[in-house]
């Protein structure tokens, strides 16, 4: 390698460094902002109110979901992330498989068995989600 005046071997690698460092920092920001998903795949046009029993449930980030099913079908419902539940009344055990729930929200446009709830009622305590 030829190199320029002021420029030494130690300094190439730190600048090399530099850029390889930057470039994933701004990947895993790209990434992490296409792992999450906006709300614009879902119909606020076509609300529904669901009642059935949670199959399934997950209290994690970046949003707790539970598996609903209902008499029609089995649904995959989108809840607020975990802090926002708990600081609302809605702890971990009220979404126990097995509860009787209804939730009110909107279908995704285009995965026909997943919605995104607005609110979530679990035996007489309803709790606002956005």
């Amino acid at each position: 390698m030829i190199l320029k005046e002021g420029h030494d071997m130690t300094s190439i690698r730190n600048a090399r460094a530099t850029r390889l460092l930057v470039g994933l920092i701004l990947g895993s920001v790209a990434a992490g902002a296409l792992a999450h998903h906006g709300w614009s795949g879902y119909d606020a046009g076509k609300p529904l109110n669901l009642t059935g029993r949670i199959e399934a449930s997950g209290y994690e980030h970046p949003h707790g979901f539970v598996r609903l099913q209902t008499p029609e079908k089995t649904w995959n419902v989108v809840l607020a992330p975990p802090y926002r539940m708990e600081n609302r009344g809605l702890p971990r055990e009220l979404l126990a498989p097995g509860n009787e729930v209804t939730v009110y929200g909107y279908p995704h446009r285009s995965i026909a068995d997943e919605m995104r709830a607005e609110r979530i009622t679990v035996g007489n305590k309803t709790v606002e989600l956005r």
